[in-house]
């Protein structure tokens, strides 16, 4: 051994320095890229361990057989594998560097054990704030930003107004333009959560903010994360968040402007996409299963639409994923554009501007004028401002909110499309901070990973001509519902038939292997017919769900005791004279002048309504 020392020592000593440095940061680089190898859980495990067994030995034997050519001082063979060994250092750096910015970017997509709250008192934009107007602000004290917080604002400026309550953040804002109330406080989510609404389509001009409070509150019992594998039939609940903002934030309320249930099949490649319209009027899970507008249900957290959704549908979500819509301008940028079949439009003008057969709507901005988006409808690549502007825009269609689900169906499946081709690290770079900033989950990184295989049948999938993932798409038919407020003032929602729900929610069950599909045993074709591929759901307007008590303003008794008898109501009736608050000097007498509850109020909530009718004061 010794003369072997001896015949090391008198090779060259910069090949021994060459050769110590060689051995030396290979091991460190090693080390790294062995850890980030092993974090990659799921992923050709066996695979991943026989490369990391043949590159240990390859640095074993690397210094054995570099030890003796140097004592025998034979160059060529030491200078080539050195050469060999620089190049796996440079690709251990270089993958450890690649799969550490990956599951960075996985850890950031996670939700978090915070959640953060923001209350502002706002009040009308040519209004000044002062100690003795009026302020409003909401009752429920379990409402965290309209109550908890809003108290918390009261403290902090020491405002000393007169506090009115209102039961919803609608009834709020309906004071605050009547002028009954000179400012409230409401979510600081409010101006996205409520702009689409009709009487406050301007709300972000006709407001402004005096103080603000923001406050993170920890999660508690938090069962939002899930580690069950994507390679096993899952659930997942996907809701677009249209920020006001490029990036996702982590605020609790948010103003669920697209909510869609997706369930897929891994085995299969197969999903189905159910788009709820945003008016769905159903019970609110987190509110005692009061009945509202289902996207309100995003003012109280992803948990409680998570939860109302169950309610309805019955099927478990294992997974919610929450996507900044207005982040998609960055993502199709990075993706050098996505292909998409622009529907064409059924009116020309939006918001004022004639838009001559094409789309047209607001850029990322909400600016029109010269910032105006145009899209030519039919098949083609929409750049980033073009995809956002799409997915956004209803006033130009006659299904308004369905038709704007459906344009972002189709750019969320375009973009998943596209995903699957990059090629180059600098666009795979382009892409990941995109997606970590405007997409959150309760996936956990694991589970994200698992999802490779998936993947892979994808590509397979798309590098044989075939569909990449097979979708089955639902449609939930709906009718037109006007409710009542508390406030009294009528607010327009959508019912929903349950047996078109049905239909939609066995078809869900049938692609997660929970129901078995009915076997066709009969089959016509006409050459002469349209082939119409299925669309559960579509067509089915069985059972409707959310009936309204009708008005009887100047209706006779006998009509109204026929439709309560008709409807299993206990109905009263009281005449009225002139004094009373109750006449109603536009109808004549002996027809009924108001009502109680008024028409509108849900049906399913009344059991003794009472009707005033105009004439004598005789009392039944």
């Amino acid at each position: 051994m010794k003369h072997l020392k001896r015949k090391f020592k008198r090779s060259k000593p910069i090949a021994r320095i060459v050769y110590f440095l060689v051995i030396t940061i290979y091991i460190i680089s090693y080390a790294f890229f062995v850890k980030s190898i092993v974090s990659l859980t799921g992923i050709e495990t066996l695979l991943r361990y026989i490369l990391l067994i043949l590159f240990a030995l390859y640095i074993i034997m690397y210094a054995f057989i570099n030890f003796f050519k140097l004592c025998v001082r034979k160059y060529k063979h030491f200078i080539i594998t050195s050469v060999i060994s620089v190049i796996l250092i440079i690709i251990f750096i270089f993958s450890s560097s690649i799969i550490d910015l990956l599951l960075g970017k996985i850890s950031s997509l996670t939700n978090s054990n915070n959640s953060k709250y923001t209350t502002y008192l706002v009040t009308l934009s040519n209004e000044k704030y002062d100690k003795n107007m009026v302020l409003g602000m909401v009752s429920d004290e379990d409402d965290y930003e309209g109550n908890v917080l809003a108290k918390k604002l009261i403290k902090r400026e020491k405002i000393k107004n007169e506090i009115k309550e209102f039961k919803s953040e609608l009834d709020l804002l309906y004071a605050l333009y009547d002028k009954e109330v000179g400012g409230i406080f409401i979510s600081g989510s409010y101006i996205s959560r409520y702009s689409n609404e009709v009487d406050f389509t301007n709300i972000a001009t006709d407001t402004k903010k005096v103080f603000e409070i923001s406050e993170k509150k920890k999660i508690k019992n938090n069962d939002y994360s899930s580690n069950k594998s994507l390679n096993e039939p899952f659930t997942a609940l996907i809701l677009g968040v249209d920020s006001e903002t490029d990036e996702l934030n982590d605020d609790a309320a948010f103003n669920g402007d697209t909510i869609i249930l997706a369930t897929f099949n891994p085995k299969t490649l197969s999903a189905t996409l159910f788009s709820i319209p945003r008016d769905t009027y159903v019970p609110i899970a987190c509110k005692g299963k009061a009945y509202n507008k289902i996207n309100s249900s995003a003012a109280y957290g992803t948990k409680c639409v998570t939860d109302t959704i169950e309610n309805l549908t019955g099927i478990n979500i294992d997974y919610y994923v929450k996507i900044n819509f207005k982040g998609v301008v960055d993502l199709v940028e990075a993706l050098k554009g996505v292909t998409v079949d622009v529907e064409k439009p059924d009116f020309n003008f939006n918001q004022g501007i004639n838009c001559n057969g094409k789309v047209c709507e607001q850029n990322s901005d909400r600016l029109w004028g010269s910032h105006t988006v145009y899209i030519e409808p039919g098949v083609q690549t929409l750049n980033g401002e073009q995809a956002l502007a799409y997915s956004r825009c209803r006033h130009l269609y006659a299904i308004s909110d369905l038709a704007r689900n459906k344009h972002q169906q189709d750019v969320i499946m375009a973009i998943a499309k596209k995903m699957l081709t990059i090629r180059s690290y600098n666009q795979f770079e382009k892409v990941l901070n995109a997606v970590s900033k405007n997409i959150s989950t309760n996936m956990s990184s694991d589970s994200i990973l698992s999802a490779y295989q998936i993947l892979k049948k994808m590509v397979g999938n798309m590098l044989s001509d075939e569909d990449f993932i097979n979708i089955q798409k639902t449609y939930l038919e709906v009718y037109n519902l006007n409710v009542t407020l508390s406030s009294g003032r009528v607010s327009s929602a959508l019912g929903y038939y349950e047996d078109s729900l049905k239909d939609i929610v066995k078809t869900m069950n049938i692609n997660l292997g929970k129901e078995n599909s009915e076997v066709i045993k009969s089959f016509s074709y006409s050459i002469n017919e349209t082939y119409e591929p299925y669309i559960a759901g579509k067509g089915i307007t069985t059972g409707a769900t959310n009936s309204t008590l009708a008005s009887f303003i100047g209706k006779t008794r006998d009509e109204a005791q026929n439709y309560c008898d008709k409807n299993d109501l206990n109905c009263s009736f009281s005449y009225v004279d002139s004094q009373s608050d109750k006449y109603n000097a536009s109808v004549d007498t002996d027809l009924i002048g108001s009502q109680n509850p008024p028409a509108g109020t849900l049906l399913r909530g009344v059991s003794s309504p009472h009707f005033y009718i105009n004439g004598e004061v005789l009392n039944d």
